[in-house]
């Protein structure tokens, strides 16, 4: 997922870099000028593109942490943590899901667009809402490889 969300910078990257270049050609008349709808367009993948980052953040344990005390703490003490953040991880992951499919529901029923490109707004959060299903499920695997750790299993 993490290598679509890559692709997906890339392409705006490039979209961007065309359309600034068709922006500055205008005056020339050369070109067919910016791209319309870039915005949305780079709106739309810059979201998509971090949900689909968000799995392999988790995976390898890459969220921000404040790792002040671990040193001095016990190491079962630091397992638990690690157990309890991964807990709490999941439960942010599902809600957040979750609540990107109603807002998914809601732009669907109600047939929203983009106001420059006229781009349906659920398909923002489609591509969206993968990147958080992914999320889920290594935040749950997260758990799992945490309990492993506490109970002096190998990963």
């Amino acid at each position: 997922m993490a290598l679509a969300g890559g692709a997906v910078l890339l392409c705006i990257i490039v979209l961007t870099c065309v359309s600034i270049i068709g922006r500055a050609l205008v005056p020339f008349d050369i070109g067919v000028g910016p791209i319309r709808g870039i915005y949305d367009m780079t709106e739309i993948g810059m979201a998509a593109a971090i949900f689909a980052f968000l799995p392999w953040a988790q995976f390898n344990e890459a969220h921000a942490r404040v790792d002040l005390f671990q040193p001095v703490m016990p190491k079962s003490m630091d397992r638990f943590l690690d157990l309890a953040f991964n807990l709490a991880m999941l439960v942010v992951a599902a809600v957040g899901t979750w609540r990107l499919y109603l807002g998914m529901q809601d732009k669907l029923s109600f047939g929203e667009t983009t106001l420059i490109a006229q781009i349906p707004v659920w398909q923002g959060y489609a591509a969206s809402l993968l990147g958080a299903v992914g999320f889920i499920m290594v935040a749950a695997f997260c758990v799992l490889r945490s309990g492993r750790r506490m109970a002096g299993l190998p990963d």
